[in-house]
């Protein structure tokens, strides 16, 4: 009769434990799912990859990419946005300035320059605006700075007079 009780108890254990394991897991997915801040709903880019315009509303970004809230700085006005947007995430280094390329052409940027190597930045423009990107590769994730500044109206200014 002993044994048929401890055999009884050790159902009852596994069964409590199968149950906390089912109960716990289903409550903690909900916990990381966190609000985007994109200001446009998911865009397809130019080469099918599942894209998010964020607080730049003609700068592409994949959906790969997550943004760190602590580190950007984004002002805005109606019609207008500046600032900078870093993100993150674990994306081909190549691939992603490829997507940028394709992409910032085609919301009417125009490339002036690039620099590529472990850090690449590329400088785009259009009629009253400068975007220039800072891509860092590093060992477990590529970090993405997005500047976006306005042109000064005018003749050159500052060291460049």
């Amino acid at each position: 009769m002993q044994i048929i009780d401890t055999h009884n108890r050790m159902h009852l254990v596994v069964l409590g434990l199968i149950v906390v394991l089912v109960i716990s897991v289903g409550g903690c997915s909900s916990f990381g799912k966190k609000d985007k801040t994109a200001t446009a709903p998911v865009a397809q880019s130019s080469s099918g990859v599942p894209a998010l315009y964020y607080d730049f509303g003609d700068v592409l970004v994949p959906k790969e990419l997550k943004v760190d809230k602590k580190s950007s700085f984004i002002y805005q006005t109606e019609g207008f946005s500046a600032g900078v947007l870093v993100l993150k995430g674990r994306i081909d280094t190549r691939s992603l300035i490829s997507f940028f390329e394709r992409n910032m052409a085609k919301d009417n940027w125009q490339m002036i320059s690039a620099f590529k190597s472990d850090r690449t930045m590329l400088l785009f423009q259009k009629a009253h605006r400068w975007c220039v990107m800072n891509i860092n590769d590093e060992t477990f994730n590529t970090f993405v700075e997005i500047w976006v500044a306005p042109t000064i109206k005018g003749s050159q200014t500052g060291l460049l007079k």
